[in-house]
């Protein structure tokens, strides 16, 4: 079992001060500890996770000691829990940024409940929020909220009824689908074709050309960062016409960089934020802080988990000191983040809101073109 851990000091400040505010705490120290992919298929994705989170800890209150080691959980379940294991079992951890992978979020669930330790995530896979578990707390918008946006832009905004839908065989693939197949129903939208294929497929020519036989009027692709790239190149390789709408994995930059500007002319993508597009002064400066600490380009996952982070370290701030007063805080709270208003559904959902970016076929950087703001109707 493959297992790399990056040892991270992010804050070192041991004053006997506090924070300055009513219901403040002193020098507390915060154990953190970061367990997230950043190699195998998900390590674009789990890169950015874990930078946001870095980001985060780094922007701690002063007073505040943060202790925080990133362990690379690969892609195995087995992986995930045994990190988890070693970073919760001696009792000190206040909360976990847990992997985005399903599978592997799915598994330590159950032993995020016997050591009693919040879990902040940003896993798009809608189980994750579904097994009564309440140490569970996901900051990027679950498949109930974005495949609803992605459904309904297809239908009400492109006026398309004849989607060709491609997933993935991987637990998010097959979470998307079943809301996406849902949504289409509920829209009256016929889906005249759909496949799920697997994260190692290197070559998706085949199922692009059995899904255009069918004769869609928009091809809606719910898939991994890698996967999406391939199938768009191959598209715009063959001349395709027929607009795509793609996954959350699209709007990354780093999944962009896969691709010239040309070959991603016309193509959409649901997400929960766009930070590379501007917006406000607070997500503009949060985007040049994040160039000049990581040289890359900030995506939703990067900051949702900054939010997630920004949320726990609220709570401390206001006086949580276990790591049952910081899930109390994110249980009964309300944060406002750069991305959104997060609030619980009580289940653990987080975040209610989503956009939809497109791309002009000149730049890398998408444009915000529609927002489906509290789609739950939980934040109030």
């Amino acid at each position: 079992m493959r297992r790399t851990i990056l040892s991270l000091c992010v804050a070192t400040v041991v004053g006997t001060a506090g924070f300055g505010a009513a219901g403040g705490v002193g020098a507390q120290t915060l154990d953190f500890p970061i367990l997230v992919p950043v190699t195998g298929f998900l390590s674009l994705e789990g890169t950015s996770q874990r930078n946001g989170a870095v980001l985060a800890l780094k922007e701690a209150p002063a007073g505040l000691k943060i202790t925080s080691a990133v362990t690379d959980t690969g892609t195995s379940p087995e992986a995930a829990v045994t990190a988890l294991e070693r970073a919760a079992g001696g009792g000190t951890v206040t909360a976990v940024v847990a992997s985005m992978l399903g599978t592997q979020l799915l598994a330590m669930l159950p032993l995020a409940a016997e050591y009693k330790v919040p879990l902040v995530t940003v896993s798009g896979t809608a189980a994750v929020t579904e097994q009564g578990n309440p140490w569970i707390f996901r900051f990027f918008p679950g498949d109930a909220v974005t495949k609803e946006a992605h459904a309904r832009y297809v239908v009400e905004e492109l006026g398309k009824k004849r989607p060709a839908l491609i997933t993935q065989t991987t637990a998010y693939g097959q979470s998307g689908k079943a809301h996406l197949l849902a949504q289409f129903r509920k829209l009256g939208a016929e889906v005249v074709y759909e496949e799920a294929v697997d994260t190692s497929a290197k070559d998706l020519l085949p199922v692009l050309t059995k899904a255009l036989a069918a004769n869609p009027d928009v091809l809606v692709l719910h898939l991994h960062s890698g996967p999406t790239a391939l199938f768009l190149r191959q598209a715009a390789a063959h001349g395709v016409a027929v607009p795509i709408v793609a996954g959350s994995a699209m709007h990354q930059p780093s999944t962009a960089a896969l691709l010239e500007p040309r070959e991603l002319k016309g193509v959409c993508a649901e997400t929960a934020a766009s930070p590379v597009s501007g917006g406000s002064a607070a997500v503009e400066k949060f985007t040049a802080d994040y160039r000049a600490a990581f040289g890359a380009e900030p995506d939703a996952f990067a900051l949702g988990q900054y939010d997630g982070v920004k949320m726990v370290l609220t709570a401390v701030q206001d006086g949580a000191r276990t790591a049952e007063d910081v899930r109390k805080a994110l249980s009964t709270g309300r944060h406002e983040g750069l991305a959104m208003t997060y609030a619980s559904d009580g289940k653990g959902n987080m975040a209610h809101s989503a956009v939809i970016v497109c791309y002009d076929g000149e730049s890398r950087v998408p444009k915000v073109v529609k927002r489906y703001d509290n789609v739950t109707g939980v934040v109030k």
